[in-house]
């Protein structure tokens, strides 16, 4: 199956319009959160409506810049994973939104127990072989977290939480100067970067019918063509 990745909107449609071969391609696309510009929170709305007409197979998380209400349109839409476990063609696909506390100016700032507590469903499934998390906030100390070429800001639990139940893959953003992809055991880590600045991603599963596992065959960071 293959993914097109996306996070960081913030807004700007036009980006989007730019992807339309890469939308063709796609299997679904995994939206990492932050549909609205920074204090404009109405901005969400037109790029759900967005990515609902480029694809009808979409699975989201809200950003820290989108309003927490927001989610009762993602739901609506049957499009969110929050604090949820979805099931399609053997992959199961859950998430967590928002982001740290940090300065209290975006309107979906959360504890470190609000993000673990999302993913709770996820961690009673046992085996996560065959699940991909989208988390807003990516985990801590990995490639995806570093501020400004400084400090290391991701959620701590949320690492503990991939390193205990291994998940096949997880879809990040927030940090838009991260993009990146990693690894935390055997979990694919990737942070597309913010599609508001040009990025994206395609992740590639495959899924072995002799030994009933999935793995990852491709993960790469893309940049939105100029034209």
């Amino acid at each position: 199956m293959r993914f097109l990745v996306l996070s960081d909107i913030h807004g700007d449609t036009e980006k989007l319009e730019k992807l339309d071969d890469e939308f063709g391609r796609a299997d679904a696309v995994l939206f990492a959160g932050d549909f609205a510009r920074l204090n404009d929170p109405a901005s969400a709305l037109g790029v759900l409506n967005a990515l609902i007409e480029k694809h009808d197979s979409l699975f989201c998380v809200l950003g820290n810049c989108d309003e927490k209400d927001f989610l009762t349109e993602l739901e609506n839409l049957d499009v969110s994973v929050e604090g949820d476990l979805v099931l399609r063609d053997g992959l199961a696909f859950g998430g967590a939104g928002g982001g740290l506390r940090f300065t209290g100016d975006t309107p979906f700032e959360r504890t470190e127990e609000d993000l673990a507590g999302d993913l709770s469903i996820v961690g009673e499934k046992g085996d996560c072989g065959n699940v991909i998390l989208l988390i807003h906030h990516p985990p801590y100390d990995t490639k995806l977290d570093v501020a400004g070429g400084g400090p290391h800001v991701g959620s701590k639990l949320s690492r503990a939480f991939i390193e205990k139940h291994k998940p096949l893959a997880v879809i990040s953003g927030h940090i838009h100067e991260s993009f990146a992809v990693d690894k935390l055991g055997p979990t694919v880590l990737m942070n597309p970067g913010a599609v508001a600045d040009g990025r994206y991603g395609i992740l590639e599963v495959e899924h072995d019918g002799k030994t009933d596992s999935w793995s990852v065959t491709k993960a790469e960071l893309k940049t939105i063509p100029e034209r």
